[in-house]
């Protein structure tokens, strides 16, 4: 079977489904698979499929029928200019947490000498894409990435030595037991309730990833607070929420001695008084 044909095969298998993306996805599934870039495939599309490698495109075919997210299949996703790998074990990276990366530009100094004495702190942090992320954008910060799962941080920190990024790893719930204090917090911590509607590719992520209870803001709600203790008078809180969520989050922070700066998309910015 050609490249070209195996795609058409592919792209009316995966549209059957439903699948909106369906000739992406099949091309990215068989460029991974033949180990060429896309660009290729359309290059030769008359060029013929090896049998192994074709069993293997075939295989992982099956894995996104059954709606198997394509960085799972892949194993890597791409977060704000680099590629992160991913497993099962954590959430997949979205672009919508990219913000967090661009409201950090309006917080962190310019200055790389007074940089090495803040403390950034992210929360939840699963591929370890936000924390990684703002070290390589800031290398003179000081970088903890912190998630109650130890399969999840086991993968961030492969994230990071692939990266190059020098940070620290603790296994914690939230910021229990922490007493040092902190300058930054992020965080995209669960915040999806179980009676919302989601899409199939969300099945296939870790649930406690995903789902909080009181309608998705509890694990929120007990950040702030215990964000109220150890965060720096001044300091910054960027959350990651639903739309739906934010005006919750508002009347919740303030009670809990922060100012609310800017919501940017899915981000709410908080400052500490």
């Amino acid at each position: 079977m050609s490249i070209d044909e195996w795609l058409a095969m592919a792209t009316k298998e995966l549209s059957s489904t439903g699948i909106p993306s369906a000739r992406l996805d099949a091309e990215l599934i068989l460029s991974h698979t033949i180990r060429k870039p896309r660009t290729y495939l359309h290059a030769h599309n008359s060029e013929t499929i090896e049998s192994n490698r074709k069993e293997v495109a075939d295989a992982r075919l099956r894995m996104r029928l059954e709606r198997t997210p394509i960085a799972y299949i892949v194993g890597h996703k791409e977060f704000y200019g680099r590629h992160f790998k991913t497993t099962p074990a954590a959430l997949i990276p979205r672009p919508e947490s990219e913000t967090i990366i661009e409201l950090l530009k309006e917080i962190v100094p310019k200055s790389n000498r007074t940089l090495s004495k803040i403390h950034l702190i992210d929360v939840g942090t699963g591929t370890g894409c936000l924390g990684i992320s703002a070290k390589l954008e800031w290398p003179e910060l000081d970088v903890t990435l912190t998630d109650t799962s130890q399969h999840a941080l086991n993968l961030a920190h492969k994230n990071a030595d692939l990266l190059g990024a020098e940070v620290h790893f603790l296994r914690n719930n939230l910021l229990r037991g922490l007493t040092a204090p902190i300058d930054i917090i992020i965080a995209n911590l669960p915040y999806v309730d179980r009676i919302w509607d989601i899409s199939p590719e969300t099945n296939n992520e870790p649930d406690d990833a995903l789902f909080a209870h009181d309608g998705g803001l509890a694990l929120i709600f007990q950040l702030i607070e215990q964000a109220s203790q150890i965060l720096k008078p001044g300091g910054h809180l960027l959350l990651e929420s639903d739309k739906r969520q934010q005006s919750d989050i508002i009347t919740f922070a303030k009670k809990h001695t922060f100012e609310h700066r800017k919501t940017s998309d899915l981000i709410t910015y908080f400052v500490h008084a």
